[in-house]
């Protein structure tokens, strides 16, 4: 849930020297909604795209003043309110009769994955640099068998999200923080939301699990070596490349 942040603008003095207050709700939307948003209306204007095809993610974002993630972001969410289609390898087509659906809301599509890939970088990474000096042999045996299970469902071309998130919760483990736990395993949950599923669904393929099967095994070694270092550029790391991923490949 967003916070509700509010802007207060303070006006001068008046005759009798009192001070006018005005407090105005801050915009609490998610960004990816406020360019679907936009997006919406240029869509509404005959002349945008006259063959039904929308302009490039980067012309967009060029004419929206805003990242090419994010636009990415708010096509996917016109994808799942039903005014747009996306095909994979051609681009993304007007709907040309869209069912009468309201504009959804982020407790509908839920969380940005850019955003949540950037807090997963700021707590994970923290706790890999925390845990790596400190880390049983226990804990990293589990952990490599962990990682070779991951290995082995990549190499049978299947997708390992169940281990990739054991290998997660494992690392979190190794803290003894109940709460760190369960804030791990939620924000890597967040994937399975309308949003983030789709869009892994167009973008996410065997080539993206191997990328990040070669990353998990740097975790892995840098803990082994008891590098806090190492482990915590290992895991950021993976996190930016796993997000420049899902936001930058094309698929098909």
């Amino acid at each position: 849930m967003a916070l509700s942040l509010i802007t207060i603008h303070v006006f001068p003095e008046s005759k009798s020297g009192a001070q006018h207050v005005s407090v105005k709700p801050a915009e609490t939307r998610r960004l990816y909604l406020q360019i679907a948003d936009k997006l919406r209306a240029l869509i509404e204007q005959q002349d945008f795209a006259p063959n039904g095809r929308l302009p490039s993610e980067r012309e967009l974002a060029q004419t929206l003043g805003v990242s090419r993630p994010s636009v990415r972001e708010a096509l996917v969410a016109l994808e799942l309110e039903g005014r747009v289609e996306i095909r994979m390898g051609s681009g993304v087509y007007i709907v040309a009769a869209p069912a009468a659906k309201p504009p959804a809301d982020e407790a509908e599509l839920g969380e940005s994955p850019i955003e949540i890939m950037n807090a997963r970088s700021v707590i994970e990474g923290a706790i890999a640099a925390g845990v790596a000096p400190f880390a049983k042999p226990k804990a990293l045996k589990s952990l490599r068998a962990v990682y070779e299970t991951m290995a082995r469902e990549v190499e049978n071309g299947q997708v390992p999200m169940a281990a990739d998130r054991a290998f997660h919760i494992a690392i979190a483990q190794m803290t003894g923080n109940d709460v760190l736990v369960r804030t791990v395993g939620s924000l890597y949950d967040e994937r399975h939301s309308p949003l983030s599923s789709t869009l892994r669904g167009h973008f996410e393929g065997e080539e993206t699990w191997a990328a990040a099967l070669g990353e998990h095994r740097e975790i892995l070694e840098a803990l082994e070596a008891r590098d806090a270092i190492q482990a915590q550029a290992a895991m950021q790391r993976h996190m930016r490349q796993s997000a420049a991923r899902l936001m930058t490949r094309r698929k098909g």
